[in-house]
């Protein structure tokens, strides 16, 4: 496995080499038949000559782009193909030396990462270099579909549909656009046949094709006497989707019959003036309605994308869905994802804000390159703009922020070369492709971008990270996370996040025994974060006790358990933070419209930012996610020693609830004191403030507590079984609690039907109560929860066939008075 404790760097002498990919096929088919025949490559990485019977058919220098060669006059009876490839690291080092007016940095990544050099210079998977949480595999290989094609007269080669409202008319349409090659001399005539049954919409159109690349863009409209379901982001309403079939009848006799779904929404990306706020709003309108975005990154789930299975995405995509996120962003340093990964965000209701795949670098703009990317854009929109999860364009991921914060310290008297650089490459080049294949979308040129601001100062605004404008990214891992007066109050916040460890059953799988240690040879070689382990331990430490066992495996347990319970609680205090600042301008700041942490998935196993382990399993982030990322939620925030509660919603209507507050004492499961704020209005999708008391009343009418002996839990509880997830506020560090005991937790599991019920008992109060049942794939209904009451009921969904005894087998309950 590449992945086995050192393997990485073990084997790197693979990329180094050229590998070449050849066989013999009979062609199974008549060739005098046929006017053309091509072969076609749906994905090559990255850089290679390919030839047919000893003949060059062409070169490939970009992994993103779609290759076809017309081999009609090479094609025998039998024949034997051969793909050429060149070490991809040898040549972006060769193409970084023949650039030689001026340097484009970075140069290298990090010695930390163990990576290779010069990513920028190879349109190649940027991470395959290496990354800060991901190891350094370039890969040599066809890495999609390899196909023959053989046609007369014309043939088709991309079909997309996108929807417009009509304001004027109240009418949706949809424009489909279809590209042709075609053979013939002179132009084809015929008809074409739109059928949407299901909402009594027949059209037919007469068509003229050109020779060569025929081009054609029909208007539908959708028959006003029916009711068309829009298509929603999850928890808004239905992702409706439509069969439809565009039938293609032309003179030369054959018919090409396309069958597609078709999907009704609009998305707008405001940015207007906001009153009693400098700068301008950032946030996006589907189907009229502002939505909160609520989710997370996506980065590669491998590094070697062949074993990327339509499963694995689908396991990815509904931890997502099922912790209530309703977008992802799909970074600029991986790769434009596989067609199913659309296919079932559009199924879920996952907003996609996608990245074009520049990361982190600048990037040479010579003739060549240009050429390259612009193919590969043209390509990636055409391929991907049916989707209606695709919601916003995006040129690059932190390119703007590398020149305005100077990352590669550049002389200022160099510094226009750059962004001429940059405006050509982002605007001239990218931004003028999207805006001609795509006009139904959002573009910006980077993340983060102060938007419309950026566009006024020339591209490269002064600071990006500016809170008035755009979105932010922020990371700050030496402050106190449970501070909620670092975060900036932002419009829109697109990374923010705090690494754990995964669980030991993930590390397990790749390491050996001399390895299971936070400080081992392993455990730094995994960490590609310069000083991530020990900033760790630094955020832990503020809040927690660190572990003192003198038994080496159970102290690295309790390590990356208490990991995994600091991030936790740090991203629910930074998240809970942007929910609650929607709807309220501070000192000119806020009207946050969208929280999405870095990272959602892992390339390997090895400390990360993500919420989900390789191979899927939750880390107890995930599970806190669920509850943060909650419809209905009300989140609490201290402020010159007064407690705040806000309701949260992303509800369509108001709703009238009652707020319960409770105060337990440490060493009691009885309540120390419990209240109700009954008639509490809730306003649809925003935050309002539904209670203010100031600590020491708060505790003075909860006999005997105190900061340290107690812990407040709260909830909101509606009509007809409305209600919120349970909530807490810690009024103290937990490492100076007063009153936790060391509770003997037991568990019982019983079977009902396909899923497994595991009832939790304790006789104390039990902060961060983990299950974990090693490597029996599947995920609970709850995890990491404080809980207050004897008897918790959790349960088991599997993902694979399991049993009672398999669980009781694997099954360890962790609770922080545990760790010592």
């Amino acid at each position: 496995d590449p992945y086995y404790r050192f393997n990485d760097v073990m084997y790197r002498w693979i990329s180094l080499d050229n590998w070449t990919y050849s066989r013999t096929f009979r062609t199974p088919f008549d060739i005098r038949k046929w006017q053309k025949v091509n072969l076609v490559f749906e994905g090559v990485d990255t850089v290679a000559h390919i030839l047919l019977n000893n003949i060059t058919l062409g070169r490939t220098d970009n992994m993103f782009n779609r290759y076809s060669f017309d081999i009609t006059s090479v094609i025998e009876e039998v024949n034997f193909v051969e793909v050429r490839f060149l070490s991809a690291v040898s040549y972006a080092a060769e193409q970084s030396r023949c650039h030689k007016a001026y340097s484009i940095p970075p140069a290298c990544p990090p010695p930390v990462q163990k990576g290779e050099c010069h990513a920028n210079f190879i349109r190649k998977e940027q991470c395959s270099f290496s990354w800060d949480w991901g190891p350094s595999f370039p890969t040599q290989g066809i890495w999609k579909d390899v196909k023959i094609e053989a046609y007369n007269h014309y043939h088709l080669i991309y079909f997309s549909l996108t929807p417009f409202f009509v304001k004027s008319t109240q009418q949706w349409s949809l424009e489909i656009q279809s590209v042709f090659d075609v053979v013939s001399s002179k132009p084809v005539a015929g008809l074409v046949t739109v059928d949407i049954p299901r909402l009594q919409t027949q059209q037919t159109f007469s068509v003229k094709l050109q020779p060569g690349e025929g081009s054609i863009v029909l208007h539908v409209n959708i028959n006003k006497s029916s009711t068309v379901e829009a298509w929603w982001p999850n928890g808004h309403g239905k992702q409706t989707g439509y069969n439809m079939t565009t039938t293609f009848m032309m003179e030369e006799g054959y018919q090409i019959e396309k069958f597609s779904k078709a999907y009704f929404r609009t998305v707008e990306l405001v940015q207007e003036p906001i009153p009693g706020s400098p700068g301008l709003s950032f946030y996006f309108r589907i189907n009229g309605r502002p939505i909160f975005l609520k989710g997370s990154n996506w980065i590669p789930a491998d590094s070697f994308q062949d074993r990327v299975t339509y499963d694995t995405l689908w396991l990815l995509l509904k931890s997502a869905a099922d912790a209530n996120m309703n977008a992802l962003r799909v970074w600029g340093g991986g790769v434009y994802e596989q067609e199913e990964f659309y296919d079932i965000c559009d199924e879920m209701g996952i907003m996609i804000w996608q990245d074009f795949m520049f990361a982190c670098a600048l990037y040479p703009t010579d003739q060549n390159y240009l050429e390259s990317v612009r193919a590969e854009v043209t390509h990636q929109v055409r391929r991907l703009k049916s989707h209606p999860s695709i919601i916003l364009w995006s040129g690059n991921n932190e390119n703007e922020a590398a020149i305005a914060s100077n990352w590669f310290s550049i002389p200022y008297a160099y510094r226009e070369v750059y962004i001429k650089d940059y405006v050509m490459l982002y605007v001239k080049n990218i931004q003028e492709i999207v805006l001609t294949e795509d006009s139904t979308r959002p573009f910006i040129a980077s993340s983060p971008t102060n938007g419309l601001e950026s566009v006024k100062e020339g591209w490269v605004s002064q600071n990006p990270y500016d809170t008035h404008y755009g979105d932010t990214h922020f990371y700050d891992y030496s402050s106190d996370c449970w501070n909620w007066t670092v975060y900036p109050k932002t419009r829109f916040a697109s990374e923010y996040g705090f690494q754990s460890w995964p669980s030991f059953s993930t590390v397990e799988k790749v390491s050996s025994t001399e390895d299971w240690s936070y400080t081992s040879n392993f455990s730094l070689h995994r960490q590609h974060h310069e000083n991530g382990n020990d900033q760790m331990l630094q955020q832990i430490g503020y809040h927690f006790k660190l572990p003192q066992s003198t038994d080496p495996i159970k102290k690295f347990k309790d390590m990356i358990y208490l990991t995994q319970v600091m991030q936790a609680q740090c991203i629910k205090t930074e998240t809970e933070f942007y929910r609650f600042s929607q709807s309220e301008i501070i000192k000119g700041e806020g009207h946050t419209m969208g929280a999405l942490y870095w990272q959602l998935n892992d390339i390997w196993q090895a400390p990360s930012w993500a919420s989900l382990e390789y191979g899927g399993k939750w880390k107890l982030l995930h599970y806190f996610a669920q509850n943060f990322f909650a419809p209905l939620l009300p989140v609490s925030y201290e402020d010159n020693s007064v407690l705040y509660i806000y309701g949260v919603s992303d509800l369509h209507v108001d709703h009238k609830l009652t707020l319960r507050v409770t105060v337990h004492s440490w060493s009691s499961l009885e309540p120390a004191c419990s209240f109700a704020k009954y008639g509490v209005t809730v306003t649809a999708q925003s935050a309002v403030p539904i209670y203010k008391e100031s600590i020491n009343d708060l505790l003075e009418r909860c006999r005997n507590c105190t900061r340290r002996s107690c812990v407040v839990t709260f909830h909101l509880v509606g009509e007809d079984g409305l209600q919120s997830p349970v909530n807490h506020h810690f009024l103290s560090s937990l490492k100076d609690a007063v009153g936790l005991e060391k509770t003997q937790l037991k568990v019982s599991v019983s079977q009902r039907d396909d899923i497994y019920v595991f009832v939790i008992q304790t006789t104390v109060v039990a902060p961060f109560v983990s299950l974990d049942v090693g490597s029996i794939k599947g995920r609970f209904s709850d995890n990491g929860f404080l809980m207050t009451e004897k008897k918790k009921v959790v349960v088991f969904y599997p993902w694979e066939p399991t049993s009672v005894e398999q669980l009781e087998k694997s099954i360890t309950l962790t609770s922080l008075v545990d760790v010592v």
